[in-house]
């Protein structure tokens, strides 16, 4: 791994150390922490559009599928149904009974 010293533009870098500040808070710091306040707001807000409007794409591509899932129930009860009726006219058409006594 190369040094730090070595890699292009990590000279310009301002950390703690080389900007001689420390880590106590002024009162000078609100306006930056107002700043970065909003930032942090404006990505949120943005990202929560974005999410609406996937879940908006969601639900409806939900309820295009729970339709087509009642369109088909519907449509197989109606087949079973009538396969049903098919199949005892046919047992009683096919088979007759009747009792045996011992």
């Amino acid at each position: 791994m190369p040094e730090p010293s070595t890699i292009k533009g990590l000279q310009s870098l301002k950390t703690m150390g080389t900007a001689k500040k420390n880590a106590i808070p002024d009162k000078n710091t609100d306006f930056l922490k107002l700043y970065m306040l909003e930032k942090e707001r404006t990505r949120l807000r943005n990202e929560q559009k974005r999410i609406l409007l996937r879940l908006e794409t969601i639900n409806g591509r939900l309820k295009v599928i729970q339709n087509f899932y009642d369109e088909q129930s519907v449509v197989l009860q109606n087949f079973s149904n009538t396969e049903s009726n098919q199949n005892s006219s046919d047992n009683e058409k096919e088979f007759k009974t009747m009792s045996i006594d011992y």
